[in-house]
């Protein structure tokens, strides 16, 4: 027996929860990237700084590049 194609809209279906699948997995990895990024600051000592502040660094270091921005600190 003969199989049929799949119609558009079976995939389009499919298509539509591999999204969900996709979106859900993204969600609970991104908890853990921010679970592993507060441990991260907890143990350099980094809870003291002010969230404004910490964004700030972040920012201009993705800016000027991480390797020159940690260049940059370890001069001074």
């Amino acid at each position: 027996m003969a199989r049929s194609k799949p119609s558009a809209r079976d995939a389009l279906l499919k298509l539509r929860a591999e999204r969900e699948e996709l979106a859900t997995r993204e969600a609970r990895l991104r908890e853990e990237a921010s679970a592993e990024l507060g441990t991260v600051l907890l143990d350099c000592g980094a809870e003291v700084l002010e969230p404004a502040q910490l964004k700030q660094l972040l920012r201009v270091s993705m800016t000027i590049g991480i390797d020159t921005a940690i260049k940059r600190l370890s001069a001074s």
